[in-house]
């Protein structure tokens, strides 16, 4: 029994760490937004376009989803994920707004 125990402690410990650690991406601020000229607009967004593929590579399987899926069945990662998505996407939508109003 003591064995039993122990095993779900350690699997619980371990768990708690198996959530993926996805890259984020901040709002633009006012500040950077006044900043910002046509190119730096450009390397902005494909640095936001890097982002999201590291987001994607960063969700592949591997050990960490299988830790993942025995600590929560998997649902930390999966809402980890979907919330780096959406910041992400959020950059990029502001971003294409600010090349729009300033490049045109």
């Amino acid at each position: 029994m003591k064995k039993m125990v122990m095993v779900a402690i350690a699997l619980a410990f371990v768990s708690g760490c198996a959530t993926k650690q996805y890259p984020q991406a901040p709002a633009v601020t006012a500040e950077e937004a006044s900043a910002l000229d046509c190119k730096a607009i450009t390397q902005e967004i494909a640095k936001t376009h890097s982002i999201q593929q590291e987001i994607e590579n960063t969700g592949d399987f591997d050990g960490r989803t299988v830790l993942g899926v025995l600590g929560d069945f998997g649902i930390g990662n999966g809402m980890a994920k979907s919330e780096a998505r959406k910041k992400v996407q959020a950059r990029l939508t502001q971003l294409e707004t600010l090349r729009t109003a300033k490049c045109q």
